[in-house]
């Protein structure tokens, strides 16, 4: 009998986690293991689904780390540990890690930007050589949306470059200003055309961020971003995630730029 590839399987909650008043990380028991960059579906009967990308994977769990911006999330943050979640998935096209191999990496993250990439950047920091080098910016509005503290720690540590700033407020060892402000302190031209750019955030925030990466003169084939922006049945068929001839959640989530 055929798999229906759009029936959610019932999962328990081993832990949530709260990373600051609006976003918490649940971490769900399941055997599901995704490749990097890819989404779910998360739902409660009755309620209804939503995408999420994956923040973290191990043995036997998935990490999500969510917003509660709407109904559904609301209601998957009433949940606790050993409550129920459904899932469906994994979906999409995630980073090309074969394209990022052995490559110098820039990531770009604004606010919960960061999540469908942390994984990755976790990747890097367990696998010397897996890339030659990270240069990461992070963003946060303010101060109170700060995500994984504790990772960005262990980033500072670990990477060449760190650039961690907040758009207003102010703290020690934290720039201030949009993530578009720090893009000239990259240094493309001393990464000889070996070099990929990952930029994750609201879709303003992306499109600004890759402007600025061309104007500072990044090759556009070297730009990759990630939508989560309006998926629904996550398989092509629906339409409702539809631009021109592209499939948000099929031929996405990761895009490159120079392909659209």
């Amino acid at each position: 009998m055929l798999k229906n590839p759009v029936m959610p399987g019932s999962c328990k909650i081993l832990g949530v986690k709260r990373e600051n008043e609006s976003e918490y990380t649940f971490r769900v028991e399941t055997d599901i293991r995704p490749a990097h960059g890819q989404f779910l579906q998360l739902s409660i009967p009755r309620v209804g689904e939503a995408p999420i990308s994956v923040s973290g994977f191990g043995d036997g769990y998935l990490d999500f780390t969510i917003r509660s911006v709407g109904k559904v999330t609301k209601e998957i943050f009433e949940l606790d540990s050993g409550d129920k979640l459904f899932l469906r998935g994994a979906y999409g096209n995630g980073w090309s890690i074969e394209a990022l191999q052995g490559k110098h990496l820039v990531v770009i993250t604004g606010g919960t930007g960061l999540a469908p990439v942390r994984n990755l950047l976790h990747k890097c920091m367990d696998e010397p050589g897996f890339v030659k080098d990270v240069f990461l910016v992070c963003g946060f509005k303010s101060e109170q949306g700060i995500l994984f503290r504790s990772d960005l720690e262990s980033y500072r540590q670990h990477f060449k470059m760190t650039i961690f700033t907040l758009d207003e407020d102010k703290i020690d060892g934290w720039d201030v200003g949009f993530v578009t402000e720090h893009v000239k302190n990259i240094p493309l031209a001393e990464y000889d055309d070996d070099y990929n750019i990952l930029i994750v955030g609201p879709p303003r925030m992306m499109g600004f961020t890759a402007s600025e990466c061309i104007k500072r003169g990044a090759k556009e084939g070297s730009i990759w971003v990630s939508f989560e922006q309006r998926m629904s049945c996550a398989i092509g068929k629906c339409g409702h995630c539809r631009i021109d001839e592209t499939y948000v959640c099929t031929d996405g989530p990761v895009f490159n730029v120079l392909s659209k």
